[in-house]
């Protein structure tokens, strides 16, 4: 048999926000597609109307620009196998439907909800199958005539899909190796509704995912019980030679205790669990995004692809490209992996370091702007280059670095009770008279002429350097002493240490 042309899909639904777990259900799904010379397709499943949500394909849509995952083909791409939002293919999966109603392998079922509901009381763990399904109001149980007349008289009903007993369904997954399930535990799951004209998931799912050529089906491990049912759907279509290899990933665990990821989690932990900032429409409610609390899409991708898979080697900081060459679906962890959000952070960091003082600069500047400060652009990268080691995401910046640009107009308490001695002013003074005396002020500049002048006067250059970041940062923190300095010039590093001595004496 020829080998087929790799073609996977990512298709969710608009119902809200993307989670960031369907991220990485996506970034698989490009990473196998890329590393496979092949094609990854948007498609929207749109069949429960009941659900949609107005802005959420466009959120979508959104947010995988801004992630840099890119589709081949589909909703907004364009595409020789559309219409690629399920509610546009309605007359499509009717013909399927019938197909299947006309080879005996579904059946018209009219029970209502009260009927059901009455069965479940009767018999305990109730499901609608090969055992129960003779005793319900399905065109099984009635003639021909009975069901077309019913179905003239408008009433509802669905299709179900007839599953035969006493059969084992392998699937061959490429995470899970052979999974074996047999057909007793399986219902005749709903396939079509009369009430609105539209197929359920498994349905639409199947026919799209024949007639879109798909070969690889890659998604979360929630729809692993549903894959015995597509096996058999394509057994009964009699498409057995072009069913997709299925790879169900392991699902994202809360980064403590049991369970998968939520909202919660990331609202009680303060994480985000969107990749961009969501409005919800109904509730005027808005969930934090990564995009807007800082993060790069570079570092969210990193994150993302070893949740779960493992490229074998101590390498951690992958580029899109690199992740490609690497990625191997058939190493991806059979067990959920837990979110570990802090990493999420570290890797953050990382990319702050990877790119230039000047790419930093450029989004720390207008924060610099916003705090009312006058700086030059030189300026900001001088500051950046000095200070971006110490901080996880750019808007960080602006609270360890605001003393470059502000001079402080008071000092910390615990810091002036530790560094402040009762000869501290009287060698500052001295040390003002020092650097009030040289002419070239770079660290090369200043350095040599205040270390001589410390040992000279046999002072301790501990207690200088502490009370000299006093008098300059009004705290115990930032870089070394005459990088400070040096950028602030000798005019405001005199006045500012002036005004220390005369305020703390």
């Amino acid at each position: 048999m020829a080998e087929r042309n790799v073609r996977v899909r990512f298709a969710p639904s608009p119902t809200g926000p993307l989670h960031i777990g369907g991220v990485r259900t996506a970034l698989y799904n490009y990473l196998f597609a890329r590393q496979h010379g092949g094609k990854l397709i948007f498609r929207i499943e749109d069949t429960d109307s009941n659900r949609f949500v107005p802005g959420a394909e466009e959120y979508i849509l959104d947010s995988f620009e801004w992630l840099g995952i890119k589709f081949d083909e589909g909703v907004s791409f364009g595409g020789e196998h559309g219409p690629y939002r399920q509610s546009e293919r309605r007359d499509i999966y009717k013909k399927y439907v019938n197909q299947l109603l006309d080879a005996g392998k579904a059946y018209i079922a009219f029970d209502t909800p009260e009927e059901l509901d009455a069965k479940r009381k009767e018999i305990e763990n109730f499901q609608y199958d090969a055992h129960t399904r003779l005793q319900m109001r399905n065109s099984l149980t009635m003639s021909k005539e009975e069901v077309e007349s019913l179905i003239e008289d408008g009433q509802q009903y669905v299709v179900r899909f007839k599953i035969e007993p006493g059969e084992e369904v392998h699937i061959n997954d490429m995470i899970r190796g052979d999974v074996c399930i047999k057909t007793d535990i399986l219902d005749d799951k709903v396939l079509f509704k009369s009430a609105d004209e539209l197929p359920t998931y498994h349905l639409a799912n199947i026919v799209d995912d024949h007639l879109m050529e798909i070969s690889h089906v890659i998604r979360g491990e929630e729809w692993l019980p549903s894959a015995p049912l597509h096996v058999l759907l394509y057994r009964a279509f009699g498409w057995e030679d072009s069913m997709p290899r299925f790879a169900h990933l392991p699902l994202l665990l809360k980064p403590e205790g049991k369970g998968k990821l939520s909202k919660r989690d990331g609202d009680r932990l303060g994480f985000p669990v969107f990749p961009l900032e969501w409005h919800d429409p109904k509730t005027g409610e808005i969930s934090s995004g990564y995009r807007e609390s800082g993060y790069f899409p570079e570092a969210v991708v990193n994150f993302l692809a070893l949740l779960g898979w493992n490229p074998g080697t101590e390498q951690e900081l992958f580029s899109l490209e690199e992740l490609v060459n690497a990625f191997d679906i058939t190493k991806c962890s059979k067990s959920g992996a837990k979110f570990d959000y802090q990493k999420g952070m570290w890797f953050n960091h990382e990319y702050i370091l990877r790119k230039s003082d000047d790419e930093i600069a450029q989004l720390f500047a207008p924060i610099v702007a916003n705090n009312g400060v006058e700086a030059t652009m030189e300026q900001v990268t001088q500051v950046v280059h000095m200070m971006k080691d110490r901080v996880s995401f750019v808007k960080e910046l602006w609270e360890l670095c605001s003393f470059f640009f502000i001079a402080p107009t008071s000092y910390d308490e615990k810091t002036v009770k530790k560094r402040w001695k009762e000869y501290s002013a009287q060698q500052m003074s001295e040390l003002a008279e020092v650097l009030d005396g040289i002419e070239d002020f770079s660290i090369e500049g200043q350095e040599p002429v205040v270390m001589k002048w410390v040992e000279d006067k046999g002072y301790k250059l501990g207690d200088i350097m502490n009370a000299f970041r006093l008098t300059l940062v009004g705290i115990g923190k930032g870089p070394g002493m005459f990088d400070i300095s040096a950028f602030l010039g000798k005019e405001e590093t005199l006045k500012r240490m002036r005004k220390a001595i005369e305020v703390l004496g």
